[in-house]
């Protein structure tokens, strides 16, 4: 989230971020966003008596918000397929692997465990499915002989930063 509100806040940016949400009171990134004077709502599930009256709230805040993309990052749910089908085509999610291998968690060290010479990230629309929506764009990384889960990490996430600004840029544009 930190990527993107960096990324909107260059002139020559296409898209504004209008509203950042989380299941977590407690998430750093709702702070950060008050602090940029972006409306920051948290949904803790604790506070709803079932998975769709909790996804029925957030609906709510996305729709009156008037969002034309909603940008998951960090949001570590699987959410229903009819939260997924309102928002067909405008749910973006990135991954820390090359979908369609590693979905789920782990993913550096499974791709360090498999050998794998390539590892990276990918940007997907968001479906019932987890990590199966249809892929927009994917950046790799080499995997380093000396490698650790945690190096890999952090050289995917410079490519994760750089990845999802430049796709919700191309997408604002369309």
């Amino acid at each position: 989230m930190e990527a993107i509100l960096a990324s909107t806040s260059k002139p020559d940016y296409p898209a504004e971020i209008c509203l950042v949400l989380s299941d977590n009171p407690k998430a750093a990134g709702l702070e950060t966003a008050r602090s940029a004077n972006i409306e920051a709502l948290a949904f803790d599930r604790k506070d709803y008596a079932s998975r769709s009256e909790h996804e029925a709230a957030i609906m709510n805040a996305i729709d009156a918000s008037k969002a034309d993309i909603i940008c998951l990052a960090g949001y570590m749910r699987i959410l229903s397929a009819d939260f997924t089908k309102a928002y067909e085509g405008r749910l973006i999610n990135i991954h820390p692997s090359l979908l369609p291998k590693y979905k789920g968690l782990d993913t550096h060290q499974r791709a360090l465990d498999a050998g794998d010479k390539e590892h990276g990230c990918t940007v997907h629309f968001v479906n019932s499915e987890m990590d199966g929506g249809k892929i927009i764009a994917q950046a790799k990384v080499a995997v380093l002989k000396d490698d650790t889960a945690e190096r890999l990490a952090d050289r995917v996430l410079i490519e994760e930063h750089k990845l999802y600004s430049n796709v919700i840029a191309n997408l604002a544009k369309t």
